[in-house]
């Protein structure tokens, strides 16, 4: 029968447990990985999805709700939220699209471009913290896998 008595942790379990389910050592590591994207963004006063919603629109021009959402594989409903908040702080501007009146262009700003810029120049130093104990060739190898798990070209 088993016993219901608590037992002390044991601190050897993650570890096994990783090393058996790769799925909940991925979980566990991109959690982290976003919980540090998170905390430098706040930093920055910018967050991680409104950082990559700038960088697209910097990237590629102005975009509808719609490509951002579906190339940044950010729910619909976040996006709006996202959007809005940018809008708000003058970071972007949101238009009726020329060629499908019911969608919006948004397009980045000057002050937009000022905040990317900013925000991108701690990407570098941000990187090298979070992944600190990979070596280049290690997150080289990392970021093909990734890239594999997520079906990118």
């Amino acid at each position: 029968m088993p016993s219901t008595t608590p037992h002390h942790t044991n601190t050897d379990y993650f570890p096994r447990l990783a090393a058996e389910r790769l799925d909940i050592a991925l979980c566990r590591a991109s959690a982290a990985v976003a919980r540090a994207a998170d905390a430098r963004a706040g930093a920055l006063g910018l967050g991680v999805g409104q950082h990559l919603v700038l960088k697209m629109l910097g990237e590629v021009g102005p975009s509808s709700q719609r490509v951002l959402s579906d190339e940044l594989r950010i729910d619909r409903s976040v996006m709006v939220g996202l959007c809005d908040g940018l809008e708000q702080a003058g970071h972007v501007r949101r238009e009726r699209d020329a060629a499908d009146r019911r969608a919006y262009a948004v397009t980045i700003t000057d002050s937009g471009r000022h905040v990317l810029a900013r925000a991108e120049d701690a990407v570098p130093e941000f990187l090298d913290g979070t992944f600190q104990a990979l070596s280049p060739t290690e997150r080289g190898q990392l970021s093909s896998i990734l890239g594999k798990l997520l079906h990118l070209p």
